[in-house]
């Protein structure tokens, strides 16, 4: 799919984390490259752009901002925000500089090939559930797949081509790494449980 055919797609730069005094400041946590753009980029949304928010920073709190959002004016309203994201659209973001640079949202619409050029799917959405970065690809045909996104799995991301590669073998050592990892820790679990009975029972 060219560039030029995708779909306007909204980028997660930030996230309101909770009130802060009773003036209705709010805390922000920045998802930026450089934290303080988080307020440069105009009016953010939510995540259904139903809501719009300008924010004025104020100051700082740990690895969180204090900001000003226009008609938030109490402690009541502010605590009413937390946890919503906030979302810019992708065309108002700079473009990267390096071609090995790219925002996830660039992802969503890219077909995805196997290394000899054969078509795979294409990319839907893109996850973070913990363990780092899963894409999930809508094979053609076939169902929706889940891929670790790593270098070893997708080792050619080529935005402006409209492309992935997806190197099969490496995600399936990857899965089988995981389903041994997921053995072992069952098994530590259940070691650690049976010692525990063991210490109850004895003498």
């Amino acid at each position: 799919m060219p560039m030029s055919a995708k779909v306007s797609t909204k980028v997660c730069v930030g996230q309101f984390a909770g009130a802060h005094g009773v003036r209705g400041l709010v805390k922000v946590k920045s998802f930026t490259g450089d934290p303080e753009a988080v307020a440069s980029y105009g009016p953010l949304s939510d995540e259904r752009g139903g809501r719009s928010f300008r924010l004025t920073l104020q100051g700082t709190m740990k690895d969180l901002f204090l900001a000003r959002v226009d008609g938030i004016a109490t402690r009541e309203q502010a605590q009413d925000l937390t946890g919503v994201r906030l979302y810019v659209d992708r065309s108002a973001l700079p473009e990267t500089e390096d071609e090995d640079e790219f925002y996830h949202a660039d992802l969503i619409g890219l077909r995805a090939e196997l290394a000899d050029g054969t078509v795979y799917g294409r990319v839907k959405a893109l996850f973070d559930f913990g363990a780092g970065d899963v894409l999930e690809i809508r094979t053609e045909p076939g169902p929706l797949e889940l891929l670790p996104f790593t270098k070893a799995c997708v080792p050619v991301v080529d935005v402006k081509g409209g492309r992935i590669v997806v190197d099969l073998p490496a995600v399936i050592e990857a899965r089988e790494g995981e389903a041994m990892k997921g053995e072992k820790d069952g098994a530590d679990a259940q070691d650690g449980a049976d010692d525990a009975e063991d210490g109850e029972t004895g003498p």
